[in-house]
């Protein structure tokens, strides 16, 4: 034999860890059985040795201890039924409480042991079996049901009177209560006397005075009949106790067991209570003592008995004392392992295993429902086992509760979820299991009689789903199906056993028994290996529902909050309750016109006082209206399930501003708020993640208020989505109003149509998120949340600063006659450039440089407009650039560079680098550019403005990149280009106004020419500039006209003149531009034409300016007819000096030819403007043949 456990060490206290699992593997009869016991739980005192009596005791005598009470004993020896004390009917719920951990997983069968051997002997025994079967997961809860009681009591009370009718009907019509033989009393009096002779010590009989002995004898009957009575609890009536907590809701159900053992039985798993006394000692570790009638030989039950009792507590050796008319006689030691081969006692090991799984297999197969009680019923002397549902039969009755069992189950119930929820975390795939078993709760409670526990069950269910995952695939956070053995249905359809597994006719037996659920039609199918196999019929329905979407989950929360929202608004008293009113009359949400109700100024107020209740939280006040005692239960769950409510709009309100429905998102994140207002009214003091979750919700709410802002057009919509409200959501509405008027908020939630209106309470909602994480010191430990919320208000600050800055400008584009800055403007310039710095603020303490590049960007924009604003409007040729003008100007220009150092380099954001560079550029060249055309002239020389522009331009072309390849390189490539032309131009005009300073004279001379040369090569990269190019070349040829005046010598002044040709020769790619556009142009009308109904004649495919093409066109024709003459007079006069004369007839041949075809286009005023065109590229390509020519010839 392996080493035995310790069953009477010092015991654990329930439900602490397992002693180390020791078992001992028995080989009994040539059967192997597998028996292993492990003691989760042990009452005994350390184990004592017996005294063996003396032959010749009389057991008949009563020692002096007797019935007194004995350590060595335990609680047995409190009693005189011993080891065969009356099991209570709900000792089965007392060992599942204590073990909670078991129940549902591990352990098939949780029950008295007394119980388990009855079951076990049910094909050995004439004698009747009335057992209540319950089932909680897997695990299925034993216990007897002891009908003579019932009855007596159903007599005196008139409680189950339909079990009794009933059983009367069915089972036996005169049914009256067997009364116990004398005898019975008897054997039960000497071994009660025998254990305690054994615990006495000197072996020796002490009697005691006879008038002890009859005043212990004669209420022996009736102390036993009322044990058994008083351990039935009254049909369920609601004790004051279990309303207040539902951990405490035992209903006096106690685990009175010496010791409750984990035994494994092959492969079943039971958690069984026993009582029976075991002795050790001396040569015997562990022995169980029996008393046995020397006439009267062991049958096959009382083998069986003493076999199970030996295996359950794992002990190896029975001690029997026999005796003859209660004179000892002798004693015998039998091995656990030799009880079965005991002389007519003889039974198989096999077969007991075999009756264990096949009964367990029949109970597991029917006993489906959970929460329903079914009856295990075989009459005394018949081999018919039935299995009726109680519940089924009671729910005929009026009265749920007349079922006793109810709200045990419900507890039992309302614990193992309770107990798996606490795990929860740890293994999602129970979340199935944990709903159907509070489902289940739910079915067997009522409202009214236990609103704690629904409550909580609604809690529960709620907080199963995760709403802190709103972006996660729902499918993929619970299993779909669960496994056979974890999975149960709450729903169960009966089905009829297949006859294989023991099925009834129905034509052979009484009608009646169709009541029943299941039969075993003779008790010897229980003995046939696997008669009864382990269908467990149980559909694997319990897994969790998968949600598809967010809204399905979070209104699936909503529903379980409000139900638990209903059990404790019923159990609050009524005095203190609000008018009721009616849930179906919606409550109307405010909406106001905010243009009507004090604007933005309003708003600071609403703001303070909400920042003021929220001081007031964290000083401990607090009031409910409906008077709910803080500390209660009622109060307690309220504030859980308000917050859970909150947490699921915020969900809601999320994911409808994820789908941009922004109507719908304000109501969820209304409802949010007043939810969390309700929960600030209760609580006495705001825990740090639930302040945490209000600035998510205040930002939430403020993004809500910016997108609707942003979103003007769809107001109708929006109105339309916001107004709509569920019953669900009016029902948790009135709910809350029972306890606060959820206002607090109000400044945040209403829709306003007002867009200023709208962006100040975004901002304000971002305001007070940022000062609830500030006063509550919760900024360091949610170092996220502080970021986020200080990004928001940095930009909502921007929003509200640009808002402004434009409003600014729409002002000033009306201020059409009056020159004077309104003060309209300079108010909206004040609150814009405020709003810009708070945001450069906010963006600065986070670090985030980019974003206050943007800021400093945009305050750069706003000193433009002011000094748009400032410009003078009186007719233009009176215009100056103004000293306002230049100061706010270098302003923006100061703003734009801090943008550039705030961002250090361009590597920091590319984008917003070039932005702010391309912004900086146009800065600089709108100042030089104005300083150029309106010339302060009376204010400053001509020489200081024109060295201003010029390093004005300078540094435009600075922060102008026409290198790197992005969207903007056109742009840049045409400002570079357009500001060298401007520089020539201001150099060409010098050149022609000044007069004296040689060495100056020619520095311009030589910069006027540089700038020309770098204009045009911008401008040929660009292919949509044609106009601009031409022009540039024809300043060019006018500088060379200007050059060729003051030139004296013929060769100089034909040098110039060829020079000047030249340039007009590379004209010739602006002229195809604009050739290409017209030709485009005129295919377009020509196909309008033919499908007259498409565009508009006016509507022009290019954006060609053609009264400016012509304009330079005539120009160009005149200065080309002009340098023609010239040099054809130039080459004529000079015909002799020059050398090569073949040359210089050709150049001169051409110059001719070309000059007469344009006097003769220049003629003819009938030529469209493409066929000018045309003749100008026919005569630009002639010259360009002889150009080189031309340039060979003159040495």
């Amino acid at each position: 034999m392996e080493e035995l456990c310790g069953v009477g060490a010092a015991a654990p206290l329930r439900g602490d860890a397992e002693e180390p699992k020791q078992g001992s593997v028995l080989f009994l009869g040539g059967n192997e059985v597998k028996s292993s016991a492990v003691v989760k739980y042990s009452s005994a005192p350390p184990q004592a040795a017996f005294a063996r009596l003396q032959e010749k005791t009389d057991l008949k005598l009563p020692p002096a201890n007797w019935l007194r009470e004995s350590a060595k004993l335990g609680p047995a020896g409190t009693t005189i039924l011993g080891n065969n004390k009356k099991s209570k009917p709900f000792s089965s719920f007392g060992m599942a409480y204590d073990f909670i951990d078991s129940v549902g997983n591990d352990v098939d069968v949780v029950s008295d042991s007394e119980n388990i051997k009855k079951l076990l002997k049910i094909p050995y025994s004439k004698s009747h079996v009335s057992m209540a079967v319950h089932r909680i997961g897997r695990t299925l809860l034993l216990d007897e049901l002891d009908i003579q009681e019932l009855f007596m009591r159903s007599s005196q009370t008139g409680d189950w009177t339909w079990l009794k009718e009933f059983y009367q009907r069915l089972i036996d019509q005169k049914w009256q209560r067997k009364k116990k033989s004398k005898e019975h009393w008897y054997q039960k009096a000497i071994l009660s006397k025998f254990l305690y002779y054994s615990i006495n010590g000197d072996g020796a009989a002490q009697p005691v005075p006879s008038t002890s002995k009859q005043h212990q004898e004669g209420p022996v009957s009736g102390e036993s009949d009322e044990a058994g009575r008083s351990s039935w609890p009254a049909p369920f009536e609601m004790p004051s106790s279990l309303s207040e907590d539902p951990g405490a809701s035992n209903q006096g159900l106690k685990n009175d067991f010496v010791r409750n053992i984990l035994w494994t039985f092959e492969d079943i798993h039971m958690l069984v209570g026993s009582n029976m006394p075991i002795f050790g000692g001396g040569r015997y570790p562990a022995v169980s003592l029996r008393l046995r009638d020397n006439n009267k030989p062991i049958n096959v039950l009382t083998g069986i008995d003493y076999w199970l009792d030996n295996l359950i507590c794992n002990v190896p050796e029975l001690v029997m004392c026999f005796h003859v008319n209660g004179i000892v006689q002798k004693y015998e030691m039998i091995k656990t392992e030799d009880i079965p081969n005991l002389e007519n006692s003889n039974f198989s090991t096999k077969v007991i295993k075999d009756i264990a799984q096949n009964i367990l297999s029949f109970l597991k197969s029917n006993c489906t429902k959970e929460g329903h009680t079914y009856w295990l019923f075989k009459a005394s002397g018949s081999d018919i086992v039935k299995l009726y549902d109680l519940t089924t039969l009671c729910e005929e009755t009026e009265d749920k509760y007349q079922n006793p069992f109810t709200m045990p189950v419900a507890i039992l119930l309302y614990k193992v979820a309770c107990n798996m929820m606490l795990k929860k975390n740890q293994n999602k795939k129970h979340y199935g299991t944990i709903r159907t078993l509070l489902l289940n709760c739910l079915k067997l409670l009522d409202n009214g009689r236990h609103p704690q526990i629904i409550a909580s069950a609604n809690y529960m269910l709620s907080e199963l789903f995760q709403l802190d995952e709103p972006k996660k695939e729902d499918s993929t956070d619970f299993p779909i199906n669960g496994n056979s053995d974890e999975s149960y249905s709450e729903e169960e359809e009966e089905m009829p056993d297949s006859d294989e597994n023991g099925s009834y006719n129905n034509s052979s037996d009484p009608p009646d028994d169709n009541k029943a659920v299941a039969i075993i039609k003779s008790v010897g199918e229980l003995s046939v290996p696997e008669k009864y196999k382990s269908v467990h019929r149980i559909r694997p329905s319990c897994a969790f529902p998968v949600c598809h979407g967010t809204e399905e989950r979070c209104r699936l929360v909503l529903n379980y909050v409000l139900e638990g929202l209903k059990s404790v608004d019923s159990s609050v008293k009524k005095e203190g309750d609000l008018p009721a009113a009616d849930p179906s009359t919606p409550i109307p949400l405010k909406y106001e016109d905010e243009s009507t109700s004090g604007g933005p100024e309003c708003l600071e107020k609403q703001m303070a006082l909400f920042l003021d209740k929220m001081g007031s939280f964290q000083k401990g006040k607090h009031c409910s209206q409906s008077g709910m005692i803080p500390g209660s239960w009622q109060y307690k769950m309220k504030l859980q399930l308000i917050l859970k409510s909150s947490k699921a709009y915020y969900v809601l309100s999320d994911a409808a501003m994820i789908l941009q429905k922004y109507g719908r998102a304000l109501r969820y994140i209304k409802l949010a708020l007043q939810c969390h207002d309700t929960y600030c009214c209760l609580c006495a003091s705001m825990l740090p993640e639930v302040l945490v979750f209000l600035c998510q919700c205040l930002t939430l709410c403020g993004d809500i208020q910016l997108m609707l802002a942003q979103n003007a057009n769809n107001r109708a919509a929006y109105l339309e989505e916001y107004n709509y409200q569920t019953k669900e959501d009016q029902e948790i509405l009135h709910s809350l109003h029972r306890e606060s008027r959820c206002q607090v908020f109000a400044w945040a939630t209403d829709l306003s149509t007002d867009l200023e209106c709208q962006l100040s309470v975004s901002c304000k909602c971002y305001e007070a998120a940022y000062e609830i994480l500030l006063f509550s010191n919760l900024k360091n430990q949610n170092p996220e949340q502080h970021i986020q919320v200080l990004k928001r208000m940095g930009n909502i600050r921007n929003e509200i600063g640009v808002f402004y800055m434009n409003q600014a400008a729409a002002v000033q584009t009306e201020r059409l006659g009056n020159k004077n800055v309104s003060t309209t403007e300079q108010q909206l310039w004040k609150k814009s450039f405020s709003c810009f710095e708070e945001g450069i603020q906010n963006f600065e303490s986070i670090d985030d440089a980019t974003n206050a590049a943007l800021l400093l960007c945009n305050t750069g924009r706003l000193m433009r407009i002011c000094a748009q604003a400032h410009c003078a409007t009186e007719g233009d040729f009176k215009r100056e650039f103004s000293p306002e003008e230049a100061l706010y100007y270098n302003k923006a220009v100061d703003y734009y560079l801090k943008a550039l150092r705030s961002l250090g380099k361009r590597d920091v954001h590319p984008a917003v680098w070039d932005s702010v560079n391309w912004e900086l550029s146009t800065t600089y060249f709108t100042m030089a550019t104005l300083q150029q055309d309106y010339a302060p002239l009376s204010r400053k020389a001509q020489e200081q403005i024109e060295k201003e522009v010029s390093e004005a331009m300078k540094k435009s072309l600075k922060y102008c990149d026409v290198d790197t390849v992005s969207a903007r390189q056109p742009l840049c490539q045409y400002r570079a280009a357009t500001i060298h032309h401007r520089l020539a131009s201001m150099y060409h005009s010098c050149l022609r106004n000044q007069v004296g300073d040689e060495h100056l004279r020619k520095q311009h001379r030589v910069l006027a020419d540089l700038h020309y040369s770098k204009a045009v090569r911008l401008f040929q990269l660009l292919k949509d500039a044609p106009c601009e190019f031409l022009r540039v070349q024809l300043e060019r040829v006018a500088f060379a006209e200007f050059q060729m005046a003051s030139q004296n010598s013929s060769a100089g002044k034909l040098k110039t003149l060829f020079g000047a040709l030249d340039i007009m020769v590379k004209a010739k790619g602006a002229f195809q531009l604009i050739r290409k556009e017209l030709v485009a142009e005129s295919e377009q009308k020509s196909k309008d034409k033919s499908s007259a109904e498409n565009v508009s004649p006016n509507d022009s495919p290019t954006g060609l300016n053609k009264e400016e093409v012509l304009k330079l066109l005539s120009i160009f024709e005149s200065r080309m007819s002009f340098l023609l003459l010239q040099s054809i007079k130039l080459l004529t006069s000079t015909k002799k000096k020059i050398g090569g004369i073949n040359e210089e007839e050709v150049v001169l041949k051409t110059n001719k030819q070309v000059y007469s075809l344009l006097l003769r286009a220049t003629a003819n005023k009938s030529m469209t403007l493409l066929e000018r065109i045309e003749v100008i590229l026919n005569l630009l390509e002639q010259l360009a043949q002889n150009n080189e020519a031309s340039n060979g010839g003159i040495q």
